[in-house]
């Protein structure tokens, strides 16, 4: 929902009544992950999408109707082999997707949560997908400190609420199923309570050290992708945001050193991509970088290049483990020639890497398109990531 959040804000703040259909639900080869959201208005205008196109009309008709009854409704789109051509999702895919209108005032949940993920404020979003008549999109927002909103069973809202700020301080997004006494559930069924919990972080970060050519396309891809990026170099003359018009800042330090100052915002989302070419670089920065929890490091140079500089990785005490965790030379085997090609090849590794890809083409094999990183009960998978602000 992060994606449509402004638009969101701009109908809640004039008074506008819409309804929020949020993906809460995947299995198999659907096209949109958890969190995906569309939301639409009862006069033709809507905004996001849930699908990539194959349900939006159906999902849009479901909107306008949770508006005019005033309820919430939990609906499922999947592939019809009797009709591919049916409401549902040719690629063979599930949807499971929560409608939930909100007529502004009157859902302090959702009014406080719309407006600290406009705000880029980290927050959790709860909402009940199945349990006890009358609970369907009941919510609860809930940041690291308070929360908003109400469940009717004060030991479950205290559950959920401590449940989802754990999901809220890992970055996660996916279901949750407590018993009506807030314990822990392993199935769903007429004594529990599912919810969707949607955690709202701050974007990850990209940290890109050495700048050079081909540190202005890794930028680009990087922000395309989604990462906040950073441009470092010791360089006062090179580093300069008219050279790097899309990264989100441009420091000039030594790489090293600027990692140094940055350790209480890393996490294990964080890149770093070492394009520098230069040991007086490479080497402390890196020596620094693979003893930290990141979520990828790589490093830019020839297949000799890399052979000195793990050795002399090795000369300044990191373990095997520690110099594992290395990709380099960094980036996929593409054939990459120029800048842009190279940012590709490492934005495809970065990707690969953060979802576990075989990097094969997708012809090469015949399982499922879309992995899992997660399951759910055996009937209904369901993918949890982060998302992201």
């Amino acid at each position: 929902m992060q994606d449509i959040a402004e638009q969101l804000l701009a109908w809640h703040a004039s008074g506008r009544a819409f309804a929020v259909a949020t993906v809460v639900g995947v299995s198999g080869s659907a096209p949109r992950d958890p969190g995906a959201a569309l939301a639409g208005q009862g006069h033709g205008e809507a905004v996001g999408s849930v699908s990539g196109g194959c349900v939006e009309g159906a999902v849009y008709e479901l909107c306008r109707a949770a508006l005019a009854s005033g309820e919430a409704v939990l609906e499922r789109f999947g592939y019809s082999d009797e009709d591919a051509f049916a409401v549902g999702l040719t690629c063979g895919g599930v949807l499971e997707v929560l409608v939930r209108p909100v007529v502004p005032g009157t859902d302090p949940a959702f009014d406080t949560g719309i407006a600290l993920i406009a705000a880029g404020t980290p927050v959790a979003l709860a909402r009940v997908v199945a349990g006890p008549a009358g609970t369907l999109g009941a919510a609860l927002a809930v940041t690291a400190d308070t929360h908003h909103g109400a469940l009717p069973l004060t030991r479950l809202e205290r559950a959920v609420v401590a449940e989802a700020r754990a999901m809220l301080d890992a970055g996660r997004t996916g279901r949750l199923v407590l018993g009506l006494d807030g314990r822990p559930c392993a199935e769903r069924g007429p004594g529990a309570v599912t919810l969707f919990v949607e955690s709202y972080v701050p974007a990850p970060r990209m940290l890109v050290f050495g700048a050079i050519d081909f540190a202005a396309a890794v930028a680009r891809i990087g922000r395309f992708l989604g990462y906040h990026v950073t441009v470092c170099d010791a360089r006062p003359v090179f580093a300069t945001e008219r050279r790097f018009p899309d990264a989100d800042r441009v420091v000039v330090d030594w790489p090293h050193r600027y990692l140094d100052s940055q350790l209480d915002r890393l996490d294990g989302r964080t890149v770093l991509c070492v394009l520098t070419h230069d040991t007086r670089f490479d080497i402390p920065l890196l020596e620094r970088a693979l003893r930290l929890p990141l979520g990828y490091v790589g490093a830019m140079g020839s297949r000799r290049t890399h052979r000195e500089r793990a050795a002399r990785l090795r000369e300044a005490g990191l373990t095997g483990a520690e110099l594992a965790r290395l990709h380099s030379p960094i980036g996929l085997d593409l054939g990459a020639r120029t800048p842009e090609e190279t940012a590709v090849s490492i934005a495809a590794e970065i990707i690969a890497h953060r979802r576990g890809g075989g990097c094969l083409p997708l012809g090469a094999g015949d399982g499922p398109i879309h992995r899992d990183a997660a399951r759910g009960p055996a009937e209904f998978a369901e993918r949890v990531q982060p998302t992201t602000l």
